[in-house]
Parts: C-alpha cells; sequence; structure tokens
C-alpha cells in the first residue's frame, strides 16, 4: 500500500512538471508573439493604458455645445470665418533661374521663434538675390551640444525633404556645399556677413551680391532673430507670400515630433471637451529687458537684474538700468501674472474645469508661479502631464551618457600640501588641520542661482545645459502645433528678450492665416 501511495505522488508531481512546462512554453510563444509588433504599435497600445498622470474633473457631464454661453466662449469669430490661407503667387512668378549667382551658406543663433523666423527671411533674401540656399545650420542643434548623432542641425528640428520639395518652385535648395567649398569654408575663406537685424533689401543687393558674385559663396550669421525687414516694399509683395509659404507650408517639424504633437493632442481632446491654450511668455531675457524686475520679491528679482546689467553693457537695453517695474507694468510693458490671466478667463465666463494647457519651454520663477492658475482651473496640464518621459526620449534619439566633470571641484594642491604638512608635523599640541573644502558645483552652493552672490558672471554652460537648450527646442515644436490647433489661445505676452515678436506672436500669426475664425485672445496688458 505504500509503494501504491508513492507511486501515486510522483505521478502527481509528474502531472504538475508537465503542465508547469506547457505554461512556460505557452509564455515563451506568446512573448515572441508580442515581439512581432512594431515599436509603434507597443507604444500605441502603451498610450491606451496609463502612461500619463492627467485624470481630469468635470463638474457635469454633459455639455451644451447649443447653448449661446458655448458659442460666445468657443464659437467662432463670425466675421472672420470668410477668410481662408492663400499663399500661392497671385501674378507672373518665375521658376528660379536654372543659372545662381552662386551658394549662400547660413549659420543661425537663437531659440525657436528666431529660427524660425530666420529661416523664412533667408529663403526670401536667396531668392532675391538668385541664389542656391544650402540647408541652414541651426546652432543650438549642432553635434558639439551633445544631440543624438542621429540628426544634422537642421534635421533635429525641421523634415529637410519636405522643406526641399515645397520650394522647388520658389528657391534651389541643396543639402551641404560642393566639396571645394567645404574644404575652403572649414578653413574659413569663404567671405562672411553678420547680418544686422531686419536690414533691408538694399543691403543684400548693394553689399552681398557683389560679393557672392566674385566668391560664387557667402556666410550669412544671423543672431538677431530675423534678418529681412518685416514689411517689404509694395514691389516686392511676392516675396511676402513666399515668406507665408515658408513658414506655414514648408516648414514642418520631423516625423517623430509631429507624431508626438498629434498624440498629445488626441489626449486633449479625448474629454471631447474644447481647451485653452496659454503661454505666459514669462522668460528671464523678456522680464530684463522691459524691466519687470519688481514682479518677483526674492532672488529672481536679482537674477533678473543681473541679466539687466549684462544686455545693458552689450548694448542690448538702451534705457536705465534700475527701472520702476510698476509703472512698466502699468504701460503694458511687462507679462501679465498667470494669476491675472486666470481671473479674466474665470470672469469672462469659462468655469473651473476648463482643460487649460500650458505652453512654452520656461517659466521664469518655476512652478510656483503658476500655483494660483492650477487653482482657479482643475484641468491645468502641460505636455509632461500628457506624455510619458519613454516618449519624450524617443524625439531626443540616442544620446551619449554624459559624465559631468565639473560637478565637484578636485582638491587644490596647497591644501594636500597644508595637509600633509600638518600629518608630518612636531610633537602635538600642533595647528588643526584646514578645513575641508566645500564641493562646488556649476552654478555654485546654494542652488542654481548660487552664483550670484559671488560673481558677476554667470557660469559657462555645461554640456548637459547645451543638450536641455537643443531639447527646448523640441519641447517648443510640440507645443507650437497644440497652440496653433487650440480653440482658444490667450497670450500671456507677445515680446521676446530683444523687444521683437515672441512665441505667442508666432502662434497667432499661424492661426490667423490657417483659420482666421478661431478665437485668439489679444489682452490689452
Amino acid at each position: 500500500m505504500k509503494g501504491e501511495g508513492k507511486m501515486a505522488t510522483m505521478s502527481k508531481m509528474k502531472w504538475v512538471g508537465l503542465v508547469g512546462l506547457v505554461l512556460s512554453a505557452f509564455s515563451l510563444f506568446v512573448h515572441f508573439l508580442l515581439a512581432r509588433y512594431t515599436e509603434e504599435g507597443i507604444s500605441d497600445f502603451q498610450s491606451s493604458v496609463t502612461i500619463f498622470s492627467w485624470r481630469p474633473i468635470f463638474e457635469n457631464s454633459d455639455f451644451a455645445k447649443n447653448s449661446p454661453l458655448y458659442r460666445r466662449l468657443w464659437g467662432q469669430v463670425r466675421r472672420l470665418e470668410s477668410l481662408h490661407p492663400d499663399a500661392n503667387p497671385r501674378g507672373y512668378y518665375a521658376d528660379p533661374r536654372s543659372e545662381s549667382s552662386g551658394y549662400v551658406f547660413v549659420r543661425i543663433q537663437g531659440g525657436f521663434h528666431e529660427i524660425r523666423n530666420s529661416i523664412c527671411d533667408v529663403v526670401v533674401i536667396s531668392r532675391l538675390l538668385n541664389a542656391t540656399l544650402v540647408i541652414p545650420e541651426i546652432q543650438s542643434t549642432t553635434s558639439s551640444k551633445g544631440i543624438s548623432s542621429e540628426f544634422k542641425s537642421f534635421a533635429y528640428l525641421y523634415n529637410e525633404d519636405q522643406f526641399m520639395a515645397a520650394l522647388v518652385k520658389d528657391v534651389k535648395v541643396v543639402k551641404t556645399l560642393p566639396q571645394n567649398l567645404k574644404g575652403a569654408r572649414r578653413k574659413k575663406k569663404i567671405p562672411s556677413f553678420r547680418v544686422p537685424n531686419s536690414a533691408s533689401p538694399y543691403f543684400y543687393l548693394h553689399h552681398v551680391l557683389p560679393v557672392l558674385n566674385k566668391h560664387a559663396v557667402v556666410e550669412l550669421v544671423v543672431s538677431e532673430g530675423g534678418c529681412l525687414q518685416a514689411i517689404l516694399p509694395p514691389h516686392l509683395e511676392e516675396y511676402q507670400r513666399l515668406r507665408c509659404r515658408v513658414g506655414f507650408h514648408a516648414l514642418r517639424f520631423r516625423q517623430e515630433v509631429q507624431e508626438l504633437a498629434t498624440k498629445i493632442l488626441h489626449r486633449l481632446r479625448a474629454p471631447g471637451r474644447p481647451f485653452i491654450a496659454f503661454d505666459p511668455g514669462m522668460t528671464r531675457d523678456a522680464l530684463a529687458y522691459h524691466g519687470c524686475a519688481e514682479l518677483f520679491q526674492d532672488v529672481h528679482t536679482e537674477l533678473i537684474q543681473h541679466k539687466r546689467a549684462w544686455m545693458k553693457k552689450r548694448g542690448i537695453v538702451k534705457g536705465k538700468l534700475s527701472v520702476n517695474s510698476a509703472e512698466q507694468r502699468l504701460n503694458g510693458s511687462c507679462p501679465l501674472m498667470p494669476e491675472e490671466v486666470g481671473i479674466l478667463l474665470r470672469a469672462y465666463g469659462y468655469s473651473w474645469d476648463t482643460i487649460l494647457y500650458i505652453s512654452g519651454g520656461e517659466v521664469f520663477g518655476g512652478q510656483r508661479t503658476l500655483i494660483p492658475l492650477h487653482a482657479m482651473f482643475e484641468n491645468t496640464v502641460d505636455r509632461t502631464s500628457l506624455s510619458a518621459a519613454w516618449e519624450m526620449s524617443r524625439i531626443y534619439g540616442r544620446e551619449v551618457n554624459i559624465v559631468d566633470t565639473k560637478l565637484r571641484a578636485p582638491p587644490s594642491v596647497v591644501q594636500e600640501k597644508k595637509l600633509g604638512a600638518w600629518k608630518n608635523a612636531g610633537p602635538r599640541p600642533h595647528p588643526l588641520p584646514p578645513p575641508p573644502a566645500r564641493p562646488k558645483y556649476p552654478h555654485n552652493i546654494e542652488g542654481w542661482w548660487g552664483w550670484v552672490a559671488e560673481s558677476d558672471n554667470e557660469p559657462e554652460s555645461t554640456v548637459m545645459e547645451l543638450r536641455t537648450n537643443a531639447h527646448k527646442l523640441l519641447w517648443e515644436a510640440i507645443d507650437y502645433l497644440i497652440c496653433v490647433e487650440a480653440d482658444v489661445f490667450i497670450p500671456g505676452f507677445d515680446r521676446d528678450g530683444k523687444g521683437r515678436p515672441n512665441f505667442a506672436s508666432l502662434v497667432m500669426g499661424h492661426r490667423l492665416y490657417q483659420s482666421a475664425a478661431s478665437k485668439t485672445f489679444r489682452l490689452d496688458r
């Protein structure tokens, strides 16, 4: 009997083992089956589950779209409904001539809105000079900034093939200079112009064109966010339309950026409600240029004043160093604070459960400046709450890990000698050893702003900070697409750190062209 019991137990264990093996084989089969799906398919699956933190809260599930209140808050501007986008040539417009005057190579410096404005201008300049345009080089996205090697400068942000195809009837565009001119450029043997802001067509026809005809190539360095005057003479009306074709049709972001922006837009619209896009426009440069330091009552005031002093030394700011911020604010020269925009929206009739999307790569003063706005609107979101970290990392490409050697300063030779002298000193008592050196970080001891108390100069940017600046261009590209498609757009400020149109101005212009009847607030600050 005992032998039979043992045999039964052994057979049960065998069956359990066999079932375990079958289940393991089945799980492996499922794993390989899932592995056949593309990364995009898996991404879509993950995005349908839970990958972002926003959970919308609404007072009423029913949202009457036929009510007068809805039409007032979200409806289109009726008197502008008849306007439609059209940037095509109106009169005679010849194709670019087969014989080119030479090559125009452009290096563009600046932020998102400055880059976009400059690209529109250099295309018009190339047409004006009958030159072949080399795809512009964006300085913030060169390989030295620590970004992925998958992209080359312009292609980090924009779609090169779309850019060239859209302008085929306007300007000859090539990806690189010919080999012989490449070598001359590396040796700095090609003529270069540092172009002034808003230069006239006369400047290019009488200063740049003769040099281009002589050397067959010129280099333009654009650092002021626009290298051609905004309003061209009447006889150059077609060139103004060319600007529109570049800005609204030729400049498309690369596919990965477009796809992520589309996903975020779908997530914003998933609850079935319209949404407002708000761009605060509160950057340190803008606040310093317009003298708005006293909007803050802490170290941020000192940081703004420090930046204003730097601008004054370089001739960017012409006025006094110390400015009465209250007067500037009353004159409308300072951005509206987020809580002021919130009060205006609530007073206009938008309820607390309205979806409010915050755009912009930087809100000076940090997230604490947005706390009052969050209190007024429960569904306040941004790109970080509507996307996952892995989704953002996909648009950056494969980046090498950067080990920042500046994180801790090595002990000085003098200190080592002192410590050694103390250890080898004679019989006690002897002097105490020198205190250990405090670790120094890129922005010093007390945080990223700690250097203000110890130095008149800002610390040099690390490679990681340069990489983050390149990432900010992608963040603003996503925000740009969402703001253009928003049901309502409201800017907190429309000027940058040089007194010129900023990100919000670009968005308002694009919205006016693409859908003029869409609701866009232009607040009287």
